[in-house]
Parts: structure tokens; sequence; C-alpha cells
């Protein structure tokens, strides 16, 4: 691998199914506590969310940058106090909860946790480093800056995905064909979390994953809820899948 920690994604023969904000049904919004147990349950392998902060600095489990969505309140996370949060109800009497409460309820769970702001990063951190919880997580975020603060920060190695930045980096790489410089590009990142496509530009092509698996990059593609797809990528060896249906891909993929 590409970062000295040792992989809670290692490739097996089966291609790794991560729930995409838990396993979200009629009753049971998104990134709950429910949402996460009903995805373990179903077969899941790693739990994905996204942690955002309240305006007092705790790290919550929550995808939008606002409240409108799911609880139809006009607010930011960032506006709102971590008690205040705790007051609104963001579907069927469910709340948001904080990342310390998430990962100490699945403790043997890998939780793939997407940093969503800069005010996000060091609670995120500090409930890592609080909880000794660096084996039992991977660290992403679109923003490439923000992902190698995390990894700065951190006492204690942690797997990590490839910020969009470096992605369209190995991008390039993969399209001139160089295997040395792609390797020099992937070093401290141990996935690439990817769309199959963006536009015209594939992501998915053999070249692309045979190149980043050869220097022991996981691949993993996101949003698959598709069953043929997940088949179709499994085909071209893709190590792992991001998916609102992790039910359905552990009875397509197992």
């Amino acid at each position: 691998m590409n970062s000295d920690a040792t992989s809670p994604l290692s490739p097996t023969n089966s291609v790794k199914i991560l729930a995409h904000r838990g396993l979200v049904s009629e009753f049971v919004p998104e990134n709950t506590l429910k949402a996460f147990a009903d995805a373990i349950d179903a077969g899941a392998d790693v739990i994905e969310t996204d942690v955002q902060a309240t305006s007092d600095g705790v790290a919550v489990i929550f995808h939008d940058a606002d409240l409108l969505r799911l609880a139809g309140v006009n607010k930011k996370i960032s506006q709102v106090t971590w008690s205040e949060l705790q007051g609104i109800d963001i579907g069927f009497g469910k709340r948001v909860i904080d990342l310390e409460r998430a990962l100490l309820a699945f403790p043997k769970t890998i939780f793939n946790l997407d940093i969503k702001s800069d005010a996000a990063l060091i609670p995120t951190v500090s409930v890592i480093e609080n909880l000794n919880a660096h084996s039992h997580v991977l660290i992403s975020s679109f923003s490439e800056k923000r992902r190698l603060r995390a990894i700065k920060l951190l006492t204690a190695p942690v797997q990590t995905s490839a910020g969009v930045t470096k992605v369209l980096k190995l991008l390039v790489c993969s399209l001139v064909g160089s295997q040395k410089l792609f390797n020099k590009v992937a070093f401290g990142s141990s996935a690439l979390q990817v769309p199959t496509h963006r536009g015209p530009i594939r992501l998915d092509s053999p070249r692309f994953i045979k190149m980043a698996k050869s220097c022991g990059l996981e691949v993993h593609f996101w949003t698959i809820n598709n069953s043929a797809e997940m088949l179709r990528l499994a085909s071209l060896g893709a190590t792992a899948i991001v998916t609102d249906h992790c039910d359905d891909a552990v009875a397509t993929l197992r």
C-alpha cells in the first residue's frame, strides 16, 4: 500500500460494499444509527458517511451543509450548537448523531469519513484521536488540501482516499501510460473513490483501474445502484462500490 497503515479494505475475492449513508428506507433517514445498523445487518463491509461541525465544534454525521432538505430548517449545521441540533427532527423522530457516538456504537465497523468542511477537520481528528480509532477509519475529502491536513494532524496512520486534484493527476498519468509517474503521484493514498465518468472522461477504463491496483491503490466507484453496473465494474477489477442499496449489492455480488 501507499500508506503505512494496514488496509481495512484490502482486496479479497469479492468486491467490498460501502453503504452510502447507511441503508436508507421508508422510515429510516440517512446517516442515522438505525441506517447504519441496517446496513451492517444487510452485509455491508463499510459505512460511508459525512462529517460536518456545529457552531460549537462538535463533529456530527451529516451530509448537507444545511438542514433544509432533511429537517425543513433553513439553517446551516455550522450555525447551530450541538444542543440545538439535538432538538431538531430529521425524519420519523430521528436526530443527527455525533461522530463519537457513531464510532462507539459500531466499534468493529470501518467508517469511510468524508470531511465536508474545513470547520469539521479538527473536530473529526479529535474524535479519532480520543477514541484511538485510526485503524477503523478511512479519511476522504473532495478537498486534497483538507485531506492532507487531516493526515498530518493525526498521530497514527490511517487509510485515506485521494482528493479530486490528485485523481485528475492520476488520470493524466494513465492517459500517457506512465506507471512510474502514476506510482509517484499515488504515494500517500490508499484508495481512489471515483465516479465511473465525468462527461466524456472515463475513470472506469481497464488501464486506469489496472494502473491503480498495480501500485496498491484500491478503486472504489460511486454511487452504484444498478445491479448490472455492479457486475460490470466487478468484472473490470473494481475493489469496491459505494451504493445506496447495500442489500441489493450483497445479493448481487456475494
